[in-house]
């Protein structure tokens, strides 16, 4: 197994990339059933609020010379502002997605009818279960693709069939991080941070030894979300309840970008969640 090292970073200087990605404005966003443990139907929910707190993401990202997309919501699909499910695009490959949950399986179709008519031709229905970039993170080197609550074993092997990029499957064991990108996110090259609790203890013994220098979050900062964060090698946006870890990602020259979706967070969903990265 290679081990990829990272510079120490009192050396490393950080360099903003400019970075496509495909958003769903909240305009129906609501909490009406529980498919995770962060929802909870019976606690009301801010629509205008959600939609407020979701611009101010998009500003965040246009105001750092980030191009943005938009899908249009549709009416019954409360979970569609969540992006990053929606499907994986990687070196220009669209691999869809197939939700596990039938609350949202019409959410797949429907982005993936989107990239037919923006003028992706290399795409692909899935065959098995997987929720996009929810499961799926990509650093320069893998494809990080979590499974145990959502995404199967053989959506792992459908993807690096498809993407022609190796697959390291990671087992996730806490069903408040139900999807990789709550536990994990990646920062520049094949540098990350991740939460150790959220995997099983030969998934983080695999982690120990392929990224030595990842960043790891404290348990007050995972459960407030931080690790569903964006990076585009400088800027990191993250929830702003994670003061720690943005501490941790000042130390090693990155730039935290706070903001606050508090309210997007009542559906188990924040900054990447809101986010697919459209990669050329």
């Amino acid at each position: 197994m290679t081990t990829h090292h990272a510079a120490p970073p009192a050396t490393v200087r950080r360099t903003a990339r400019h970075r496509r990605y495909l958003m769903c404005r909240p305009e129906f966003f609501e909490v009406r059933y529980a498919i995770n443990p962060w929802m909870d139907p019976s606690k009301p929910v801010d629509t205008a609020l959600a939609v407020a707190q979701w611009e101010r993401l998009l500003a965040r990202y246009t105001e750092a010379g980030h191009t943005v997309e938009l899908i249009e919501p549709v009416p019954g699909l409360p979970d569609m502002v969540y992006a990053a499910n929606g499907a994986t695009v990687v070196d220009g490959r669209v691999l869809g997605a197939r939700f596990r949950n039938p609350e949202r399986a019409e959410e797949g179709p429907a982005y993936l009818r989107w990239f037919r008519e923006h003028g992706f031709g290399r795409l692909r229905d899935p065959e098995h279960v997987n929720e996009g970039e929810g499961d799926f993170l990509a650093t320069r080197s893998w494809i990080l693709a979590g499974r145990g609550f959502r995404s199967t074993p053989l959506a792992h092997l459908e993807a690096q069939e498809f993407f022609g990029r190796p697959v390291l499957g990671l087992d996730l064991v806490d069903p408040r991080y139900y999807h990789l990108d709550t536990a994990l996110a990646v920062l520049d090259g094949d540098e990350i941070m991740y939460n150790p609790e959220a995997f099983s203890p030969g998934s983080r013994s695999v982690l120990r030894r392929v990224f030595p220098d990842a960043l790891l979050a404290s348990p007050a900062d995972a459960a407030a979300f931080g690790l569903n964060a964006v990076c585009d090698g400088l800027n990191v946006f993250l929830p702003e309840a994670a003061q720690d870890l943005a501490g941790q990602l000042r130390a090693r020259g990155y730039r935290p970008r706070p903001v606050d979706l508090s309210e997007l967070l009542k559906g188990g969903g924040s900054v990447k969640c809101c986010t697919l990265e459209l990669r050329p």
